[in-house]
Order: structure tokens, then sequence, then C-alpha cells
């Protein structure tokens, strides 16, 4: 399919195309919705602009184009996108050099971020306002959640044979298809495997709430699942708590602040986390790690003052 192509053939029908040959089948489907929409923007953007036309400038411009609708964070996912398209472009001798090196990327400014986690006491008091009966609700997975700072996706594909509750573990192994059609996937990534220690009430809860659901059955799913639906539960608890209002993401922010100031190290977070690497971790909870870092250095100049 690539074979036929010429540099006079327009760049947002090569980019189409590169997109089947080498992404279809190989990718997850909402990263695959993502290079779909990256295809619909390059469309609307440049419709006319040839493969041979791809020089810095033009580039450089599409680039500016996008980001006068997006923050830079998007743009910059915009940009890797692209690229794999355009270096092959360059690799046949469709494009005579990379127009993609030193691009640089803008943003329109952010909007205010929304406060992304609560505290301990908030935490408290948001948990106990649920209301958490004899059977399986929506209140028992924000409480889930909230002890062990899944994702979203994972959580809803919980069965009862993930719990071992012997163990007092429980293992991530699989993602549910919330946004498709519904039905189990694979995780995020390798690293997203993984088992995560509860406490015994957990444990204690979750035994006796489980109980007449088959082993390979979804606790939480039942017909269609929304993340909508589960935030819409949580922001009414949060008004009733009185507590900043967060979404079902914000908990596992919250899970992981918590953990963080409490003096878990970073290397035992993410692997609760299932983050790819440590690195993502320090990115995410930058803040957290500064604010725990400048407690350090006042721990350290009291020891040293106490050594005169």
């Amino acid at each position: 399919m690539l074979n036929e192509v010429k540099n006079t053939d327009l760049f947002c029908e090569y980019y189409a195309r590169w997109i089947t040959v080498y992404k279809q089948g190989a990718i997850r489907k909402v990263t695959m919705d993502k290079y779909l929409m990256t295809h619909q923007w390059v469309e609307k953007l440049v419709p006319n602009l040839q493969i041979s036309e791809m020089t810095r400038i033009a580039y450089q411009q599409l680039l500016n184009d996008y980001a006068l609708y997006h923050e830079r964070q998007t743009t910059m996912d915009f940009h890797h996108q692209l690229k794999g398209a355009i270096l092959d472009a360059v690799d046949e001798g469709l494009i005579t050099r990379d127009p993609t090196r030193k691009a640089i990327i803008k943003g329109k400014t952010p909007n205010p971020k929304k406060i992304k986690y609560l505290n301990q006491f908030e935490l408290h008091t948001l948990l106990m306002s649920l209301e958490l009966k004899g059977e399986v609700n929506w209140e028992w997975f924000i409480l889930l959640v909230a002890k062990t700072g899944m994702r979203f996706s994972e959580a809803v594909a919980l069965t009862p044979k993930d719990f071992d509750f012997a163990h007092q573990t429980l293992s991530i192994s699989k993602t549910w298809d919330y946004k498709g059609e519904g039905g189990f996937q694979p995780t995020k990534n390798k690293s997203s495997v993984r088992k995560i220690q509860i406490d015994w009430q957990t444990v204690i809860q979750f035994s006796e709430l489980v109980k007449g659901i088959p082993d390979d059955e979804p606790i939480f799913a039942r017909g269609n699942v929304y993340n909508s639906t589960v935030n819409e539960i949580l922001e009414r608890h949060c008004q009733k708590a009185k507590v900043p209002v967060i979404t079902i993401h914000g908990l596992r922010h919250t899970h992981a602040s918590l953990l963080l100031f409490a003096g878990v190290s970073i290397a035992s977070v993410a692997r609760r986390l299932g983050h790819a690497s440590m690195t993502t971790t320090q990115k995410t909870y930058l803040h957290i790690i500064q604010e725990l870092e400048n407690q350090d250095v006042d721990l350290v100049m009291r020891s040293l003052s106490g050594l005169s």
C-alpha cells in the first residue's frame, strides 16, 4: 500500500494509510482512536499539503496552528504521533530532510487546575459519608479505589477470583473496555500487571460482598459502565461531606499522595500504582516530593544544630 506512494500525494492521505499499515491491530483501541483524531486534525489544518511540501517551516506552522486550540502537552502528543510517519517518509525518500528536527512545541494557556487529591482528614470524611450496603454498589467501588489507587478500568474489571483473601492481596491482570463495547482487555502496560496488598478490613468486607458472584464475572460491571456516572456519584458524596470535589482518578492521586506523605518510597508507590517507571511517579507527584524534600531539609538542619 505504501509502496505506491509518490511525494506529490497529499500528506493527510499518506498519514491515513500509514496508520492503517503500521498501527491497525497493533495498538489498543483507545490509542488507535488518538491516532485517528490526529489524522482528523491534519485533514482540517493542512488538507492540500503534499508530502514533498512538508518542510520544517510547514511542519512548524502545522504545530503552531494545532497549538492554538490545545494545551502544550496535547500539542506534544500530536507531534509524537505525527513524527513516526514523517520519519518513515524521510527514510523512503518522499521527504528530503527531517522536518520535525528542532520543532518548537507551543500551546494555549492551561485552564486553572482543579484540586486533584484530598488530604487524610478529607478522605476519611468522604469515606464516612458512603452508603455501604450489603450488596455491590458504586459506593463500594469508590472505597476500593481509595484504598488501592487502582485505575478506573482496572477496578471495573475486578472479579472475585482476583481477591486472595488468605494473603490479603488483589491481583490486577486486566482492564474493562468501558470506552468501547465492554468486556475484558489487557492492562495499560506490563508494569500494570501486579498484586496490591489490602488491609484486613477490606478483606472482611469484600469476602462477604462477593459471595454468590461467579469467580470469572466482573463484580462492578453490570451492563454499560460510564466513568461519568461514577464521577457524579462521587461528586454528590464530596458535596455531602463538604470536601473538595474530585474525580475517581483524583482518588488514585489521593491514595498515592497519602502514601508519599506517610514516608512510603517512590519505588513502592510506583509499583502499587502500576507505573511503567519511577519517572512517571516522580513527574506526577513532583509537588509532593518537593514538599517532602523541604521537610527533609528541616530535619537535617535540626539534626546538625544538635551536634554542637
